[in-house]
Order: C-alpha cells, then structure tokens, then sequence
C-alpha cells in the first residue's frame, strides 16, 4: 500500500491581499488596520442561535440528538447526497459515549426514523436499534476512529456525493474562491491514499490522523467528510463543502477555457473572513434553516429549527 500524501491546504493560483494594496504616501504599518472590512465579532448572532439546546439529563439528550439525526439524514435526501446504499452520519451517544448512532445500512436517507437507527460499540457490534440492524462496515472502520481520536466530535458525515467525489479526482484541496469558501480556510485537508473500500480500521485511523482538528476532509477518489461539535454544524458543512466543490470545479473550467488563472482571496481576508463564518456557532446557525424545512416531513415547525420549541 502506498504511503498516504497528507496536503492540508492549496495555493491560489492568483490571490489580492488588502495588506499589499498601499496609496502613494502610505506604508504597511500605518494604513492596513486588522479586519478591514470589519470585526469578525460582528457576525456572532447570539447564545440561543448558535447553540444547541441543553439537557438535564442524558437519556433526554440521547432522545433529542437521535430525533436530529433522522432529520440530519432528511436534509441530506433532500440535497441529493446519497449514492446507492453509501454515506452515514454518526452521532457519539451520550449514555455510552464509547459507541454511536449510525443509519441501517440498506435504508434510504429520506425514509429514516428514530426509531431505525442503529447504536454500535467502538468495537463494531450494533447493540441495539430498530429491525434492520445491518451495519456499514465501512461507517465503523471511517467513524469509530474519528470518535476515537477527536473526543470534540459529537457528529460526523460521509457520503459519495456527485462533485465532492468529482474533486476528489483532482487530487488537491480547495482555492478560496468566495467569502463562502473562506468557512474552509486552512481547515480541510486531502487524503490521498485510496486504498479501495474502507475495511480496516488501520485505514479509519489514517483517515483521522490525516483530518487531524479540522472540520473537513476530501478522500482522494472517494468523498467528502465533515466533522464537528454539532450535529446541525457537521449538517451544514457538509451541505457547504460540496458546493464548494461544484464551484471549484465550474470555475476550474471556465479559467481554463478562457487561459487564464483563477483569482483567489487573499490569506488575510480569507483568515478574516473565517473568523466570522467558519466558527462551529456559524456552523449551527447556517444548518437551521435546513433544518426548518426537513422538519416538515415529520409535520413538526420549531423555533428557528432547533427542535424544542413550537413555532407559532
């Protein structure tokens, strides 16, 4: 097997920096104040919208984080993210944090209930779940090493949608394209060892030493994954990175037919930019619109999609 490259970022082709763009009289050290387009600070919502809600006990936890991830599973039917019988998003249980929910292996992403998911053990064994108990081999061996090695993660995704597994052909990472991009900068990475079908859970610890403490990773020749401290953050970048991927790749195009390079977003505007939108709050406020219309097909409607206050 060959040793597996590890890329954490790509450069920009072309990128314009704030910092270098100077007036006649100037210099660097006067004239670019930090955060030029303005506090990242300011993009903060507040304590209600950017987190989840809390529990007095974890059994009530565990109810509430298994009825998001069958709406979890709901939005991504709904983009389109599901391929055959591959992809799963897992959830770290909160009565037993050393195992996880995972979808039943065989179910439609749009079909899953509560009571369909499956709980397996940092060992592989479904301990319990609903009455298609067969497990993804490949969701344990990817997933339990990432739960394993990242005690931060509380979800993480992984599926073979259409342009992430497109990108991940290209055997690079993403340029920082537009402001929306920027939710990546410096925290994806590429995984370039396709080994075939992820069996081992050798090759689910490379994967997640490879992801490190980033929130995303393109698995060369086979996917994306998104990891976080939310289910709805870990929902949203998800949805996020793979259409991030589709722009890379329209925009690949239409440079290359026209001849010239791509323009990138400068370091420091592109570090700006993520202080305000790549934070794991942003993360959770972006998914709840998501998840307001997933909610639908459960004839539920709460508060901002946060699943425990009716909406009026």
């Amino acid at each position: 097997m060959p040793a597996p490259l590890y890329i954490a970022s790509a450069e920009p082709v072309v990128s314009f920096d704030s910092s270098t763009i100077l007036l006649a009289s100037s210099t660097p050290e006067t004239t670019t104040p930090p955060y030029a387009s303005g506090s990242p600070s300011l993009a903060y919502v507040d304590e209600e919208a950017e987190n989840p809600p809390k529990f007095s006990t974890v059994h009530e936890e565990r109810r509430y984080l298994k009825h998001r991830l069958a709406i979890a599973f709901r939005v991504f039917a709904q983009f389109g993210l599901g391929e055959g019988v591959a992809g799963h998003i897992t959830v770290r249980d909160p009565v037993e944090p050393d195992s996880f929910w995972v979808n039943p292996f065989g179910t439609h992403f749009g079909l899953i209930l509560d009571e369909d998911l499956i709980r397996v053990d940092h060992n592989g064994v479904v301990v319990e779940g609903g009455s298609n108990k067969r497990l993804n081999y490949a969701a344990y061996a990817i997933h339990a090493e990432i739960h394993k090695a990242r005690p931060d993660v509380l979800c993480a995704a992984h599926s073979h949608s259409l342009y992430g597994r497109a990108m991940s052909a290209t055997g690079r990472t993403l340029d920082m394209l537009t402001q929306d991009f920027c939710v990546f900068y410096n925290d994806h990475v590429l995984y370039s060892n396709f080994a075939g079908l992820v069996l081992n859970t050798d090759e689910g610890k490379a994967i997640a030493r490879c992801l490190g403490n980033k929130k995303a990773a393109l698995l060369g020749n086979h996917g994306i994954l998104t990891a976080g401290p939310t289910i709805e953050a870990t929902v949203a970048w998800f949805v996020l990175f793979e259409r991030c991927c589709q722009i890379q790749l329209i925009a690949d195009a239409a440079a290359g037919g026209r001849g010239v390079p791509l323009v990138s977003i400068g370091h420091g505007e592109a570090q700006a930019t993520w202080e305000a939108v790549g934070t794991t709050g942003n993360g959770y406020f972006q998914a709840l619109p998501l998840f307001q219309v997933a909610e639908r097909e459960f004839n539920e409607r709460t508060l901002l999609g946060r699943g425990v206050v009716a909406s009026s």
